[in-house]
């Protein structure tokens, strides 16, 4: 993988955080066991010695992502996320044509390690997301969600309850998309292999708010990398 410039991720920058679009297939920070393999944590040290990140986004996913560029913004930003006040919304690309008016699933979360979750009422811990559809497709359907909490794939796994697992999730059931189910007469090339549109989940971490050390608020909107804007783009143009 060709690493980005971390530069050119930042869209937000003062005394005291960085905020990226983190692009995506770049893990947020050292995975378990470190394979030695670049990612945020590394690359944002490079930039600024001191750099932390404040939370973390799956490697697939892309989006917004909060860095402390010292110890007390740290500190500042963990306290919001610990009292969930970064108000954090998504954009995901689902399966079917789902309806959501403001859906509230409050389904517990169990983390057994291994990147293997699972819901489960007895032991797992408090989980909760609101889902707005925001755009329907024949086949899909463009959904906004917003975590209350922050459990690992809290939002895929989420979705995958309400039959909208995201398109690509293989882990969720989620299948991926590809040209030739949605543009008609499309015709591959004699032994050509069809590409998924998109190569990972339709996941995309799309607006940030929380607050600076100033108590200012910081408002951030992460624009689609250009995987996720092919795959929207497409939708409209042959799937409206």
């Amino acid at each position: 993988m060709k690493y980005p410039n971390f530069k050119d991720l930042i869209l937000f920058e003062d005394n005291d955080f960085i905020v990226i679009n983190k692009p995506p297939f770049l893990a947020s920070l050292d995975e378990r066991g470190g394979s030695g393999e670049t990612n945020v944590l590394r690359l944002a040290k490079q930039y600024s010695d001191d750099a932390q990140v404040c939370h973390r986004l799956d490697k697939e996913t892309s989006g917004a992502l909060i860095i402390a560029k010292n110890p007390e913004a740290y500190r500042h930003a963990s306290m919001q996320f610990e009292r969930r006040k970064v108000n954090k919304t998504y954009h995901a690309v689902v399966d079917g044509h789902v309806i959501f008016d403001q859906l509230l699933v409050d389904l517990p979360i169990l983390n057994d390690g291994n990147k293997n979750v699972t819901i489960d009422r007895a032991e797992g811990k408090r989980a909760e997301t609101i889902f707005d559809s925001l755009k329907f497709y024949k086949h899909y359907t463009l959904v906004e969600c917003k975590p209350i909490t922050g459990r690992m794939h809290q939002i895929r796994i989420h979705l995958a309850t309400q039959r909208a697992a995201i398109v690509g999730d293989d882990m969720y059931k989620g299948k991926p998309v590809f040209l030739s189910s949605i543009k008609r007469g499309y015709k591959l090339t004699k032994g050509e292999e069809e590409q998924p549109i998109m190569k990972r989940f339709a996941l995309h971490a799309r607006h940030l708010v929380f607050k600076g050390l100033n108590d200012q608020d910081i408002v951030i909107d992460a624009p689609y990398p250009k995987d996720f804007a092919t795959l929207i783009k497409l939708l409209d143009k042959f799937d409206a």
